[in-house]
């Protein structure tokens, strides 16, 4: 049963993936690139979060969460970047 529901997350975050990447290409303004680019952060934890589950090991939720704190810290820093032009003030 859990091979199943691994097999069904894996094809709905790949599914979500590419999605992602044709809104990251296609996307008419930066805000859209930037949203896309932030879910693709999201899916790729949640990618991360799968395997660790079907490898049973731990080491991937730490990478996961790492990867989540880095994608949460480059999205606010663009955004910033976006209404004012600068990072660091």
């Amino acid at each position: 049963m859990i091979a199943f529901a691994l097999a069904v997350g894996f094809a709905a975050v790949g599914l979500g993936t590419i999605f992602c990447l044709v809104r990251l290409w296609l996307g008419p303004d930066a805000v859209d690139r930037a949203l896309a680019l932030d879910t693709l952060v999201v899916n790729a934890v949640a990618l991360i979060m799968l395997l660790g589950i079907a490898q049973a090991t731990q080491i991937h939720f730490e990478a996961a969460l790492l990867i989540a704190m880095l994608g949460f810290v480059g999205t606010v820093a663009f955004c910033k970047f976006m209404l004012r032009g600068d990072v660091i003030e």
